[in-house]
Order: structure tokens, then C-alpha cells, then sequence
């Protein structure tokens, strides 16, 4: 098995504890002054995002719940997060979708010359999502790509490749626990400030998924916007997850979760992050 660098986090003022998770109680400019800041000082920043599959997921699933707990900074990109974190008494600010965070930080780099890696997708969906970003941020560079589309003996030359580059950010177009498994690897390795997965978003700056309306976005409808684009195959899905949602969130209300801690042994290649909340845990060794 991989090398996995993952550990916990700690509470601090600006979070809130929710599912055992402390989730960071910050707007999108904040996170993305966060951000900035890993960048001027070029300590590596490890961004997540928490949505309601996630929350259902976590506690049977062991490499997300060590990957959420690893994160420097870990934010709400669903909307039922944050109506839930209001309903508990813990409220949160606001939603930070994974891809509107991207787009921030893109044009973070974009307005401030920053250079990126993007590692995901298909050849042919990079090759699109390459020709729309130099149309759109033609300020920043892209300091290397490759596609999702790789096998374990492939890792460690990409791993060099990226760390050649010199990029200022990694984003990772990719499903878990792929980018979890070549973060952990090789994530303390890389000397990228800034490092986010963004799963999907790949496919829909490149135009090939479209997103949900922002009307439907402000209404946290995005995924019934997906739903009637692919109600065979995602309806069994949302139904149960929907469902598991709101049957935690009950229960979070009666009895709330403890703090999660990871169940690793060893600091991670985040601790030393200028955000960093983990504890002294988290290498996985195999």
C-alpha cells in the first residue's frame, strides 16, 4: 500500500465543530487571503471541502475521514452544511463551492502572476480546460499539466514533474481517493504553496459539464439541477444520501459528535503549514 500522509485537525476561534469535523468560519475572500498568504510565505496550504455526501461518508469511509482531517483549511462547499451548522446553533457564514474557490484562486494568480499545475481528467478535458483558462486569466501560467489517467508506477516521475515546475498551485481534477492517496505520497515533496483538490470542476470550466444556474446555486439546488440531467442514475444516490443528511443532522442536534481524531501515528507534511490545526498524528505507513 502508499505512503499516506494524512492527520488531524484542532479546534481554533474562527471554526465550529460539526460531525466531529472543525470546519473553518470563513467568507471565500478570507480563504482566499489564507491562501495568499501560503503563497508570500511559501508554506504549503492544504485546502478541503466538506458537502453532505462527505458527511454521510466520513465515518465508514477511512481515507476521506483522514483526508478531511488533514487539511489546513477545511470549508462548506455544500449549502445543506451551512443550513445545518445554522439549525445546530454552530452557525457558518457562508457556502465556498470547491469551484468557485478554483476560480478565485485563479484569479488570484492571474491578477498577482502566479504559475499552476493542473493534474486530472482526460487528455482531451485538459486540453480544453488549458485554451479557456489562458483565455480567461491570461496572467497567470501554467507551469505544467497531465491528465488523471495514470498508474501507480506513473506517480513518482509526475511527482518530479510537478516539483520541477516550480508552480505556486496544484490543482487536482481527480476522484477520491486517488488525489488522497498521491498527495499523501508525495504531497510534502512537491514545494507547491497551495494545493487543492477540485474533483470535478475540471470538466466544467473546460465546458464539457454544465453547471447548475446561480439562482439554483443560492438555493442549494445544485444537485436537483443534476439530478433531471441524469435522473436514472443519480436519483438512487441523492435519495439516500438526502435522507442520511438529514437523519445525521438529528442526531448531531441531540447528541452532538465528538471531535474526530485521526487514528494515524506519525505528522503529516502539512503540520508545518502556516494554517495548520492537525495534531502530532498521521502518517500511514503500509
Amino acid at each position: 500500500m502508499t505512503d499516506l500522509e494524512l492527520g488531524s485537525r484542532r479546534g481554533g476561534p474562527r471554526q465550529q465543530l460539526l460531525f466531529g469535523l472543525h470546519i473553518d468560519n470563513l467568507r471565500m475572500d478570507e480563504a482566499v487571503a489564507r491562501c495568499r498568504e501560503a503563497l508570500v510565505n511559501r508554506r504549503p496550504i492544504l485546502l478541503g471541502v466538506l458537502n453532505a455526501a462527505k458527511v454521510v461518508n466520513l465515518t465508514r469511509d477511512r481515507t476521506l475521514r483522514e483526508a478531511l482531517l488533514a487539511c489546513d483549511l477545511l470549508l462548506a462547499d455544500g449549502q445543506s452544511v451551512v443550513w445545518a451548522s445554522r439549525l445546530l446553533g454552530r452557525p457558518l457564514p457562508e457556502r465556498i463551492a470547491g469551484i468557485d474557490l478554483f476560480e478565485q484562486l485563479l484569479m488570484l494568480a492571474d491578477r498577482e502572476r502566479h504559475s499552476v499545475y493542473l493534474l486530472g481528467a482526460k487528455p482531451e478535458v485538459l486540453a480544453k480546460l488549458e485554451r479557456r483558462i489562458n483565455e480567461r486569466w491570461p496572467g497567470l501560467t501554467i507551469a505544467g499539466r497531465h491528465d488523471g489517467y495514470f498508474n501507480d508506477d506513473e506517480a513518482a516521475r509526475i511527482a518530479a514533474d510537478i516539483r520541477r515546475s516550480g508552480a505556486d498551485m496544484l490543482f487536482l481534477g481527480m476522484g477520491s481517493p486517488k488525489k488522497e492517496i498521491f498527495l499523501g505520497r508525495f504531497g510534502a515533496s512537491l514545494g507547491v504553496p497551495v494545493l487543492h483538490g477540485v474533483g470535478g470542476s475540471f470538466d466544467v470550466l473546460a465546458g464539457i459539464t454544465r453547471r447548475a444556474p446561480r439562482a439554483w446555486q443560492n438555493l442549494g439546488l445544485e444537485w436537483a439541477y443534476r439530478l433531471l440531467q441524469e435522473p436514472r442514475r443519480m436519483w438512487r444516490r441523492y435519495l439516500v444520501t438526502n435522507c442520511a443528511f438529514i437523519a445525521l443532522t438529528l442526531r448531531e442536534a441531540l447528541s452532538p459528535t465528538p471531535e474526530l481524531r485521526s487514528e494515524l501515528s506519525v505528522s503529516g507534511f502539512t503540520d508545518n503549514g502556516p494554517n495548520s490545526k492537525r495534531s502530532k498524528q498521521g502518517r500511514l505507513i503500509s
